[in-house]
């Protein structure tokens, strides 16, 4: 069965999120930036799924660790995007070989709509996994059923990309095709793993 869809990735993948989250934890908290690190990242779990709103959580938490502005914090950990332009590239490469591509991401809310609508994903992809309008995120086997469901092909003719690990072999426990791959390995070593299940890019557009 040929691949005919492509499931991307966001972080790691198409894009590069802050370049020194510890950095800026040590500046705002000091000697307390790793429990202020391990406040917010697992604060973060519920809202990934969709439950509760994660800026409620970071405007609660911030000011118990650190004297800075709760937003300035969300904004440089959180919406400090930088898309890659060859990641990107290749999506519009991909859907004009006539294949689907597809997001697939754990985002809460207020990131993922700044990246549907502020980066502009709404229009660059087929469609949009979000996990927090899933109720469900990755590596459940249930986010991967949904995706596959709103894809709308069977999961064999899915090949999904991902820079971790965990998350590749959960997809394909569930019968997609996986890879995994980060930024940092190359677009060279990218079309190489989609060229091996008989996805074929061409050459690049302007």
């Amino acid at each position: 069965m040929p691949v005919r869809h492509v499931l991307l990735d966001a972080d790691g993948v198409l894009q590069r999120s802050a370049p020194d989250p510890i950095g800026l934890l040590v500046e705002w908290a000091g000697d307390r930036a790793e429990e202020l690190g391990r406040a917010l990242w697992t604060a973060e779990r519920g809202p990934l799924r969709g439950e509760g709103d994660f800026l409620h959580v970071v405007e609660a938490v911030v000011p118990s660790y650190a004297e800075v502005d709760p937003l300035e914090v969300y904004r440089r950990l959180w919406h400090d995007i930088t898309p890659s332009p060859e990641s990107l590239a290749l999506v519009r490469r991909l859907r004009a070989a006539g294949l689907g591509v597809h997001l697939g991401t754990n985002q809460h809310r207020q990131r993922g709509e700044h990246m549907a609508t502020v980066l502009g994903y709404d229009d660059l992809f087929d469609v949009s996994c979000y996990s927090w309008e899933m109720g469900t995120k990755k590596p459940e086997p249930t986010y991967f059923e949904i995706a596959v469901e709103r894809i709308g092909a069977p999961a064999a003719e899915v090949l999904f990309v991902d820079d971790m690990e965990t998350n590749v072999e959960a997809a394909r426990a569930v019968g997609l095709r996986a890879e995994h791959w980060h930024l940092d390995q190359g677009h060279a070593a990218l079309e190489r793993l989609l060229a091996a299940h008989g996805v074929l890019t061409g050459p690049p557009t302007a």
